[in-house]
């Protein structure tokens, strides 16, 4: 097993961040109740998939710019100008990731929480580099941009892990397949027991 994987994995036993994370996840209920227009459209329900990973990549993207255009000599204020993009466009990505955090079980809100840390330390770090950009400091503002980038890399991981390993948000507007899933997971796992 991979490191990474290995990481990945132990974030899914964290009972110390059990308590937080409950707490969080009636926080978001509360501010996010069910039934209103805005949840269903954050949801992605109107979609028909969750919306979250298609609004991250924004922010994402404005953030990777940066750190490319500070690479280029002379392009300073188009990197500052891609860091506050993220910034702005990092807003509706994190709503939509509350929304979908309301309904995570124990394991998986295990692994959003620390999700939720890793782009929240993300996003804190990006705005101390565009505050020091904005005040002339390009150099500290680089820095801190690579922190961010670090973090929101970090955190983009654990999302996959939590959407791809854990099955967080699947099949939640098609319930048949979700059916269809669990009565096919039993045939998958013979077959593979007796080809492994």
């Amino acid at each position: 097993m991979s490191g990474v994987k290995r990481v990945l994995e132990k974030t899914e036993t964290l009972e110390r961040v059990d308590r937080p994370a409950s707490a969080l996840q009636r926080w978001w209920r509360r501010v996010f109740p069910d039934g209103r227009p805005l949840v269903r459209h954050l949801s992605g329900e109107s979609a028909g998939h969750p919306l979250h990973p298609a609004l991250v990549l924004a922010p994402a993207g404005a953030w990777i710019s940066a750190s490319v255009l500070d690479a280029i000599p002379g392009q300073q204020r188009a990197a500052q100008a891609m860091v506050l993009t993220g910034l702005l466009t990092a807003m509706p990505a994190a709503a939509a990731g509350a929304v979908d955090f309301r309904n995570l079980d124990q394991q998986q809100r295990r692994v959003g929480f620390v999700h939720f840390l890793a782009n929240a330390t993300g996003i804190v770090c990006y705005l101390a580099s565009y505050r020091h950009r904005t005040r002339g400091s390009h150099l500290a503002g680089q820095v801190w941009g690579l922190l961010g980038l670090s973090a929101v890399g970090a955190g983009g991981a654990l999302g996959g892990h939590l959407s791809y390993a854990l099955g967080a948000g699947a099949y939640r507007f098609r319930p048949e397949l979700a059916e269809a899933a669990a009565e096919a997971a039993p045939k998958a796992e013979r077959v593979t027991a007796a080809t492994g």
